[in-house]
């Protein structure tokens, strides 16, 4: 896709992480990004608040998604249905509530990439809230490439990488996670934000790609 001046993309979820990578790269480019998030006082939970923040936004070109939940672990049998609901709330129904919102101001030929996970694909037993949501996400994101031609929907989806949703751990306790998970990867690696944004990136610039799942796992699904 061509950047001009003119140029307008939005990032939610765009202040931390996977976002904040994606809304730096996009802004060594022509035009503007808007980020938005629950640290900036958006709240993807409510509906009608996406609905006038995108009102107030006017034309835009291409919206990116990174939002997300944590999702409770645990067995079918074990994790509480209102927990398992609350995790949809933000990644899921949010997502959705953007793409809703966002499709009645985005110009013929722009772009909506959402974000999914590698468990929507690979079956881990207690991780069904994980792979529940983001299986949800990519269903609902073909869907949405046929109805809103032509704009076009894409989705990411990330195995595990190194950001700000780590923090919480111990220090040694996070480097020998990450160390143990990269040794098992294909890639030798565990992803960074970085690593995540050039898939976001190649989602709006090519053309012929809707309705996809772009997996950047480092060979998790092969695995």
């Amino acid at each position: 896709m061509t950047f001009t001046s003119n140029t307008k993309s939005i990032v939610i979820g765009g202040t931390s992480g996977v976002g904040k990578a994606v809304a730096t790269a996009l802004s060594q480019r022509a035009g503007t990004v808007e980020v938005a998030s629950r640290s900036t006082g958006l709240d993807v939970k409510d509906e009608a608040a996406i609905a006038a923040y995108f009102d107030a936004q006017g034309p835009v070109d291409h919206i990116i998604f990174t939002a997300g939940s944590s999702a409770p672990g645990g067995t079918v049998a074990d994790v509480p249905i209102d927990e398992a609901k609350q995790a949809f709330e933000t990644k899921f129904w949010g997502a959705i509530a953007v793409a809703k919102a966002a499709a009645r101001h985005i110009k013929p030929g722009g772009t909506i990439t959402l974000t999914s996970g590698f468990l929507a694909r690979r079956t881990v037993p207690g991780t069904y809230v994980k792979t529940a949501m983001n299986a949800a996400l990519e269903g609902v994101a073909k869907i949405l490439a046929r109805e809103l031609v032509p704009i076009r929907v894409n989705v990411v989806s990330p195995g595990l990488t190194d950001t700000e949703a780590y923090a919480g751990m111990a220090g040694k306790a996070r480097a020998a996670m990450l160390a143990t998970a990269a040794k098992s990867m294909p890639a030798g690696k565990v992803g960074s934000a970085d690593d995540l944004a050039a898939g976001y990136l190649f989602a709006i610039d090519t053309p012929f790609v809707s309705g996809a799942v772009i997996d950047i796992d480092g060979g998790a699904l092969v695995n």
